[in-house]
């Protein structure tokens, strides 16, 4: 999976939406297994969103929500206010064969889960608490602000307010206790496999199918085109640098996304023919977009220099072929850094300290005492054949 940008979350997505698409019923037995392989996902999304914020602290918060506040404006306002125009010039048919309702369900929201785990091993902190853009424009909120619902746009503030609270918890306990953010160091790793392989499952390959050449049309569009506005706010607004190409894992669509057509429709009649063919349009684009963005940032990353992988501060902690570029070890801020490189310091003294010793002692020995260290090392061994050929 490693191998694979994104593989972390995306082979298991993929596997989870033939599981679901065609062995559904073994996925619903019960107990356990129903439990972690088809209903825990938010549960585990959850968790590695309060693992997040454990380890953003007072100090890294400002960054955190410029970042946010930049993917929302690029990933959700933009692209939507841009279909909403489209709407107006061409009619809520859309263009071909696109309806405006799939086309802004596509594009004003983001995968989170995929971000997270892309960040999670080539972004830092800042990057990894922008998961706030996605838990604001996650669901059918922004779809029904833009295309000005106003009865079903005044979505209850408890409902965002919820999806908020696992990071500020992780954040006021990470700030309370330091040791937390050691604790859930390692819950990236272990969750994203689990709670992609849940989301796959809601992805039903028939309806990919079903949306045929538009779906995939419409995820091929969405992932250049919002990726590149995030890619220019990340190196305009952010000034990221070689880091830029992180925007394009920002240019997906939510795998919650599917459900928003049918909300929208029964909330206006008027957008009832389109849920159909919408909820299959946006189902392709889910899975296209979880697979193009992550290549894409990754090629951009490569292009640029930035396909580094980094710790929660941006440390260095290996290239992408897995040589570490410092010392061989986990940089200052890694798990184990201390202890390797407290390691590494003797390995690389002892050539220089052993010679020096034993130089030392045949210069004591030769000469009745002298002064030892480095420079006394030449003269102590050619002073020592000349004594050992007068005593012999």
């Amino acid at each position: 999976m490693n191998r694979l940008p994104g593989g972390l979350m995306l082979v298991p997505l993929i596997l989870g939406s033939i599981m679901g698409t065609f062995a559904m019923p073994a996925l619903e037995i019960g107990s356990f297994t129903t439990a972690l392989f088809k209903d825990g996902a938010m549960a585990l999304i959850a968790l590695l969103i309060f693992a997040t914020g454990t380890h953003v602290t007072a100090r890294t918060s400002g960054p955190v929500l410029a970042h946010a506040a930049v993917i929302l404006t690029a990933k959700s306002l933009i692209p939507a206010g841009a279909v909403v125009l489209l709407g107006l010039a061409v009619g809520i048919d859309g263009i071909a064969g696109v309806s405006i309702l799939a086309l802004l369900v596509a594009v004003d929201n983001s995968n989170g889960g995929l971000w997270l785990a892309f960040t999670g091993r080539y972004g830092d902190k800042r990057d990894r608490g922008a998961y706030l853009a996605s838990a604001i424009n996650d669901g059918p909120f922004f779809s029904m602000l833009f295309l000005g619902m106003s009865g079903l746009a005044a979505i209850p503030g408890t409902l965002l307010l919820a999806a908020v609270v696992p990071f500020l918890l992780g954040m006021l306990v990470g700030n309370l206790d330091p040791k937390w953010r050691d604790i859930m160091r390692s819950t990236p790793n272990i969750v994203i496999p689990f709670f992609a392989f849940g989301l796959g499952t809601g992805i039903d390959l028939g309806a990919v199918v079903k949306g045929g050449a538009s779906g995939l049309v419409v995820g091929a569009v969405v992932t250049p085109f919002t990726g590149a506005l995030v890619y220019f706010g990340y190196r305009c607004v952010l000034r990221r640098g070689d880091k830029s190409g992180l925007g394009f894992a920002a240019a997906t669509t939510a795998g919650n996304a599917i459900a928003t057509p049918a909300i929208v429709g029964a909330a206006d009649p008027k957008f009832a023919p389109y849920v159909e063919t919408a909820t299959a349009q946006v189902a392709a684009s889910a899975l296209i977009t979880a697979v193009l963005a992550p290549l894409l940032a990754s090629w951009v990353l490569k292009r640029e220099g930035g396909l580094t992988v980094v710790d929660e501060d941006g440390n260095l902690l290996d290239e992408e072929s897995g040589a570490d570029p410092a010392a061989g070890g986990v940089p200052e801020g890694g798990a184990g850094a201390s202890r390797d490189g407290a390691a590494a310091a003797p390995n690389r003294a002892a050539p220089d300290t052993a010679p020096n010793a034993t130089t030392d002692t045949a210069t004591d020995t030769a000469q009745g005492g002298g002064s030892g260290g480095s420079s006394a090392a030449p003269s102590s061994r050619d002073s020592g054949e000349p004594d050992g050929e007068a005593r012999a």
